[in-house]
Order: C-alpha cells, then sequence, then structure tokens
C-alpha cells in the first residue's frame, strides 16, 4: 500500500514549492492528496491557479508525510491556521514526516515548538523567525529526526527527492534523481 502524503496549499504558496514535490512524489508511486487551506482552488504567489483534490478540513485521515510549500503570504496564511498548527504537533508525536520549505519551517512549523532543539533551514532573513532553540544551517535541505526544511525555489527539487528517500526509500530516491537527471 503506497504511503500517503497531504500537501497543503494556501493562497500565495510558492507554485515550484507546490508542484515539484507534488510531481517527484507522484513518480515515486506514492498517494499525493492536495488539500486547499480555505478553499479548492488556490492561487500561487505569482498567480498560478491550482485545484486541490479536498479542502483541508474535508481531510480526515492522518497521512504518512505532509509538505508545507513556502512563499508569501502562503507561509503566513498556514501560520494563521490553528488546524495546521494541530496537524504538525499530531504528526511530529507520531513520528510522521514533516516538510517545510522556503518562510514555511520559520512561519508555519516553528511557531509549534516541534523545531525546537533541532537543526532546520528557510528561506534566508526568515531565520530571524526561528526561536533560540532552533539551529539555523544555510544547508539547502535539512534533516533532523522526521522533520525535512528547505531553502526556496532553487532547492525544491533536491527537497523532493529527500522526501522520496525518506517515505519510499534510498533506491527510489536513486532511481529517480538519475531519471530526472539531477546532478547534485
Amino acid at each position: 500500500m503506497a504511503k500517503k502524503v497531504l500537501v497543503i496549499l494556501a493562497d500565495g504558496f510558492e507554485e515550484i514549492e507546490a508542484i515539484t514535490p507534488i510531481d517527484v512524489l507522484k513518480r515515486a508511486g506514492l498517494e499525493v492528496t492536495l488539500a486547499g487551506l480555505s478553499s479548492r482552488t488556490v492561487s500561487g504567489a505569482h498567480g498560478v491557479k491550482f485545484q486541490a483534490d479536498i479542502t483541508f478540513d474535508e481531510y480526515k485521515d492522518l497521512p504518512d508525510a505532509i509538505v508545507l510549500p513556502g512563499g508569501m503570504p502562503g507561509s503566513k496564511n498556514l501560520a494563521e491556521s490553528k488546524q495546521v498548527a494541530e496537524l504538525i504537533k499530531k504528526m511530529n508525536d507520531q513520528k510522521r514526516l514533516i516538510g517545510a520549505i522556503c518562510a514555511a519551517p520559520a512561519l508555519a512549523v516553528a511557531p509549534t515548538g516541534i523545531l525546537n532543539g533541532k537543526k532546520a533551514t528557510c528561506y534566508p532573513g526568515f531565520e530571524n523567525n526561528f526561536p533560540s532553540s532552533v539551529t539555523f544551517l544555510t544547508d539547502r535541505v535539512v534533516v533532523d529526526g522526521n522533520v525535512i526544511t528547505s531553502r526556496g525555489p532553487g532547492s525544491a527539487l533536491e527537497f523532493s527527492l529527500e522526501l522520496v528517500r525518506k517515505l519510499a526509500g534510498p533506491e527510489q530516491a536513486k532511481t529517480l534523481k538519475e531519471g530526472l537527471l539531477v546532478k547534485t
């Protein structure tokens, strides 16, 4: 049975940081559900409209992983949702995978407290939102336990392949990396 991944899209999300993980995770054979935070039609930061599978409140399962694309004001919109914060905490309590990229690690994930004592990264300048208990790294992708964080649009493919490595195994990630002609 394929592992389930929930990608939460809030208005103003960074399109590259959403579509890249969606595409790569689907190529890996994972079951990916797109949930619009407030509606099924979600607008990206650059005006690209996405049609989500469901709204976030319609999702009743507990997935194996969640992906939080960044972008502005998408990350801020994720941060303002108490339901998203509750899901992040529940996922962390059960050691399920949490992936966040760009401003999302700093604005949506850090306030939940799950990054305390962990290493993480985010889009340049947003590290000021991390509490002092978070060790900020400038690496393109940072894995600390069940949390994967990444810098931004240019690191979206590496972020996606790391999600695949954690969810589908290193061989599947290697196969995809080679097939996608990724050099890193």
